[in-house]
Order: C-alpha cells, then sequence, then structure tokens
C-alpha cells in the first residue's frame, strides 16, 4: 500500500522560512507527478506546486512564486517544499500528493482529482 507521511510543519513568524518533507513508501510506480496542496478550513483544496519526476517540469501557483521551491531527493524517495519569506496567508495544512504523468500539466496540476494518493497533512501557521 502507498504511503505518503508529511512533517516539517510548525510555526513561524512572517518573513521566516520552513521545510516540509513527503516520505513516500510503497508501491507508488508510474505516479510521476508529485504536488504540494494546501486547505484552509472552509475552503477548498489549493494546489501550491508540482514536480514531474521525470522531466523535472514544475509548476507554482502565483501566490508562492519566488518564495517556494519544490524538490525531491530520489535516493530518499522524499519530496520537498522549500518555503520562504512566509506570509500569514500562507498559514494551512499542507498535503502531498501523487499522481500520474498527466497530472503534471498547467491545467491539471493543481486540481486534487487528479492525483491517487495522499498524506495526512502536515500543518503550517504563520504569524504576523
Amino acid at each position: 500500500q502507498v504511503q505518503l507521511v508529511e512533517s516539517g510543519g510548525g510555526s513561524v513568524q512572517a518573513g521566516g522560512s520552513l521545510k516540509l518533507s513527503c516520505a513516500a513508501s510503497g508501491p507508488v510506480t508510474n505516479r510521476y507527478c508529485m504536488a504540494w496542496f494546501r486547505q484552509t478550513p472552509g475552503k477548498e483544496r489549493e494546489g501550491v506546486a508540482s514536480l514531474h519526476l521525470l522531466a523535472g517540469r514544475t509548476y507554482y501557483v502565483d501566490s508562492v512564486k519566488g518564495r517556494f521551491t519544490i524538490s525531491r531527493d530520489n535516493a530518499k524517495n522524499t519530496l520537498y517544499l522549500q518555503m520562504h519569506n512566509l506570509e500569514p496567508e500562507d498559514t494551512a495544512m499542507y498535503y502531498c500528493a501523487a499522481g500520474g504523468t498527466g497530472a503534471c500539466t498547467l491545467a491539471a496540476y493543481n486540481l486534487s482529482q487528479s492525483y491517487d494518493y495522499w498524506g495526512q497533512g502536515t500543518q503550517v501557521t504563520v504569524s504576523s
């Protein structure tokens, strides 16, 4: 069974940094697109960034461009989200997701239905 386990969340002040990790285990085969989503209570889950594991192609939502970087350590089978210059608006539960290669397109990367596997989430809280 595929498992995605996020870690690295926490509480920081505005302007601070955090690095989220997502460790993947199990038969994650042909799931070449991995992504980070975030969600706040009462709102839909928002796609933040995606990474095509073979092509290296990335997509970011406009609000995080220049501040967040998605990457992967293949040896550790771990996905990362490095977040700098955090803003209170970044406060959310952050989720890791894995999907087929078709998820990593401009039209699909930020759609929850593009992904098959999800982690349990890690909370990020940014105070002003």
